[in-house]
């Protein structure tokens, strides 16, 4: 599986900066679990990487602090029983835990006021559920 991974449009890992490693895999697999090495450990140095843009670098090594080991990000699949399934499957999802990491920040909410037609009518509907709460009441003992 060799060739760049492309993360966003304008930026892809080069294939020489991906490392990957392989074992074996617990789970389904009959008799060649034992003997293929089908899991795989896909790593990227995101900190010492000379293809991505150091704005990019910086925002993803911030949002990804939790899961960098020495600034290297790493992501394992073993879910497939085929090797090349599971090499497919991890740099999809270190493309997209990337692109997650270095996708520009949400705008901040605008706060607005509640509309006076929202205000009255949650008013309204306090004072009717009020009124059938007073309504279930029981009097008092002396009053019947």
């Amino acid at each position: 599986m060799s060739g760049d991974l492309p993360i966003t449009s304008r930026w892809q890992i080069p294939a020489a900066e991906l490392s990957e490693r392989f074992s074996r895999s617990s789970g389904p697999g009959g008799q060649g679990v034992n003997t293929t090495d089908s899991r795989v450990e896909l790593s990227f140095d995101l900190v010492r990487s000379n293809s991505i843009p150091e704005p990019l670098r910086q925002r993803a090594a911030d949002r990804l602090a939790k899961r960098l080991v020495d600034g290297v990000i790493t992501v394992v699949a073993s879910e497939h029983r085929a090797q090349l399934a599971n090499r497919q499957a991890a740099r999809q999802r270190l493309a997209g835990l990337l692109a997650d990491a270095v996708a520009p920040p949400r705008a901040a909410r605008r706060r607005t006021k509640p509309t006076r037609g929202s205000q009255q009518r949650r008013l309204t509907s306090k004072k009717q559920r009020s009124e059938v709460k007073r309504q279930r009441r029981r009097g008092d003992p002396g009053d019947g």
